[in-house]
């Protein structure tokens, strides 16, 4: 009986059902059963599902919710490698310019709670605009840097911009696609962008050919222009919240004003703790992988050129799989894509120190990309899963700002292992990570089991 109310409880704060957590959801005459156990505070016991949610279908959004995601990836990956070189040309000593390119990331992270705040207010719609717009400010600031201090302000508007631009896409599609294809929707979003930042620097290298390095900046500041220009003429998609609360039993029958951060993340703190670990993990894990392959490259004496092609044939590797990875994750639950990434991910950093000949290099890289392919759009699909109805936004800006910890510290850990043991023994400790984030993916993640009702 106690284990009845509690679940009542629980599902209370979720106001999601059952599919939000990876269960399929299952024509009438079947049942998804989620076996008993412990779950995150807002992760809700098992229960029939049996209405379908009506035809959705993803290439008729193609546009307006892939086409920002693509051009505000094209953008990124243009500027991506020339940002060190800018530094360079500006004075910048090998450690300042490092650490200018890293201001991207800390813009990010700095940043997601203002983000959160921001969206909740203005909407997804207009918070992507406005991203766009506060991105080309700091383009133009790079574009125009005459020191380092400029350029260092510019790249850290355009890691601030990059957290608001994110977070209002994954809000928008979580809102206005059906739960059933989910998976599929943020899996699209990762991939998409992912297809900008391996776009990104062949256009930039183009138009450099001709300018110097003001082209890559002039590539990204056309492709931000027209991230902000498909985020402001395309009409918003049909909102669909209404009726995700309908079928979750998810309302505001008191009237109250949607919870803030604090009540947020006290009343999932439990969520955090488990799943947000895992996401982070993750984060840690895939920041590393794009450290890892050129400091090994360099160590086992691979030239520059030939560590660029492995290191391309491993993004395009990672291109490929989004699509069916989130089909995957909704029609046979998260737990089906979560554990073999990590599992493939984890076992192939343990593997990268013993990859001391070239064919060994790259089949480890090959691999490692294929494992962190199958889990695009995973963090934002868990994420997306675990957020209440009210104060989602909210919620997905502390998820961000997790997984932006994730992405940040990772590197760090890698480099203080180096340093104090040595780079194949910080490879292996951060391979390490991936079995972690696979024990609380099996320990916290539902596991559906199909069970045919009379």
């Amino acid at each position: 009986m106690a284990n009845v109310t509690m679940a009542r409880a629980l599902q209370a704060t979720a106001h999601l059902p059952l599919a939000s957590y990876g269960l399929p959801i299952r024509p009438k005459g079947s049942a998804t059963i989620c076996p008993t156990g412990p779950n995150p505070s807002n992760l809700p016991e098992a229960r029939h599902v049996s209405d379908q949610t009506p035809e959705f279908s993803l290439r008729k959004i193609a546009v307006a919710a892939f086409g920002p995601s693509v051009l505000f990836g094209i953008g990124e990956g243009a500027i991506y490698p020339v940002i060190a070189l800018t530094a360079r040309e500006l004075g910048a000593s090998l450690a300042l310019a490092g650490l200018i390119v890293a201001l991207l990331a800390i813009g990010s992270l700095i940043n997601n709670i203002p983000a959160a705040l921001a969206t909740a207010r203005w909407g997804e719609r207009r918070a992507m605009v406005g991203a766009a717009i506060l991105s080309a400010i700091g383009l133009g600031a790079c574009l125009l840097a005459p020191n380092t201090w400029v350029l260092a302000i510019g790249v850290l508007i355009i890691g601030m911009a990059n957290s608001v631009f994110l977070l209002a896409r994954q809000t928008y599609l979580t809102e206005a696609v059906p739960i059933h294809m989910r998976a599929r929707a943020l899996s699209t979003l990762g991939g998409t962008t992912r297809i900008g930042l391996f776009i990104g620097p062949f256009a930039g290298a183009g138009l450099m050919y001709f300018v110097g390095l003001p082209g890559a900046y002039g590539v990204a500041l056309i492709a931000m222009i027209g991230a902000g220009a498909l985020a402001f003429f395309i009409p918003d998609l049909e909102a669909r919240s209404q009726q995700n609360k309908a079928s979750s039993g998810a309302a505001n029958p008191s009237g109250e004003p949607n919870p803030g951060m604090l009540s947020i993340a006290r009343a999932h703190s439990t969520t955090f703790m488990t799943l947000g670990l895992g996401c982070l993990l993750v984060m840690a894990i895939r920041s590393c992988r794009q450290v890892v392959i050129p400091l090994w490259a360099v160590h086992i004496g691979v030239d520059a050129t030939t560590t660029a092609v492995v290191y391309g044939l491993m993004g395009a590797v990672d291109m490929l799989l989004f699509y069916p990875a989130g089909k995957l994750m909704d029609h046979k639950g998260r737990l089906s894509i979560a554990l073999p990434s990590m599992l493939i991910m984890g076992s192939m950093l343990l593997l990268m120190p013993f990859a001391e000949s070239l064919t060994a290099f790259v089949i480890v890289s090959m691999i490692l990309g294929f494992g962190n392919g199958i889990g695009s759009g995973l963090i934002m699909t868990i994420g997306a899963d675990a957020s209440p109805a009210h104060g989602r936004r909210h919620f997905l800006g502390l998820w961000r700002l997790l997984s932006d910890i994730g992405g940040s510290g990772g590197p760090l850990l890698l480099s203080g292992l180096t340093a104090l043991v040595s780079l194949g023994a910080g490879i292996a400790t951060i391979g390490g990570l991936g079995f972690a984030a696979a024990w609380v993916f099996w320990r916290w993640l539902p596991r559906p089991t199909d069970r045919a009702t009379p």
